[in-house]
């Protein structure tokens, strides 16, 4: 497979990995960049987290806010999440070896899986979700904001194995424009299917962005998961 996320920049945020308690990965959405999710970290504020987050592919450095997805640019994978997924091939299946590559590395620091949590927005949410999917185990936590599991509409979204309890918020907005919110329900729905412990929030006439409130939901959700 050729590894085209393997050579990009891994940014951190945080304490040291060698002094980390606990671990959060943040992965950026289509058109935006690691620096830009990283700003999450600030937000957290949880003390002895390390946060990694690294850049995808193609990356252009954006003044705009993570908040304002861009056209071109960064990608994780090149079409809609909801395309057949070999269009979104070989960039799909370099994509999670490469968060694999990082929790490999935490691990081998000292942070255990159940010590890890995995979180995105839009397109790295959507990546979250198939991470912990097809390599299930129990994580800290799982924080998907506006994303969800990969595959076309009406296509098999199941995955085999255990999220052993791994607790997972789910937020989108009632008609988002790139997310529907019928993935979120099959998102929850699968997880769920897989052991996960979900919990969702739907934001009526919410645009394509991380609210307030879910930002205060993930951070109670972390501190409950890494304290």
């Amino acid at each position: 497979m050729t590894h085209i996320h393997g050579t990009q920049a891994l940014l951190h945020a945080g304490v040291p990995l060698n002094e980390a308690t606990g671990a959060v990965v943040l992965l950026h959405g289509r058109g935006a960049s690691a620096d830009d999710i990283l700003n999450l970290s600030f937000r957290f504020g949880l003390p002895g987290v390390a946060y990694l987050a690294p850049q995808a592919e193609g990356s252009r450095w954006y003044p705009q806010t993570f908040l304002a997805p861009q056209a071109e640019g960064s990608r994780w994978y090149p079409q809609t999440f909801l395309a057949p997924r070999e269009q979104n091939e070989p960039y799909l299946s370099s994509a999670l070896q490469r968060v694999r590559e990082i929790v490999t590395e935490l691990e081998e620091a000292g942070v255990p899986a159940e010590r890890i949590a995995i979180g995105g927005f839009s397109q790295g949410a959507c990546l979250s979700t198939e991470f912990v999917a097809t390599y299930p185990r129990r994580y800290a936590a799982v924080l998907a904001f506006t994303g969800g599991l990969v595959g076309p509409p009406g296509s098999d979204l199941s995955h085999a194995g255990d999220l052993a309890g791994t607790p997972v918020f789910l937020s989108n907005g009632d008609a988002d424009p790139f997310i529907p919110w019928r993935r979120t329900l099959e998102t929850a729905e699968q997880l769920r299917a897989m052991g996960a412990s979900v919990e969702m929030q739907q934001y009526p006439g919410r645009p394509h962005t991380i609210t307030g409130d879910e930002m205060q939901r993930a951070k109670a959700l972390l501190e409950k998961a890494l304290r």
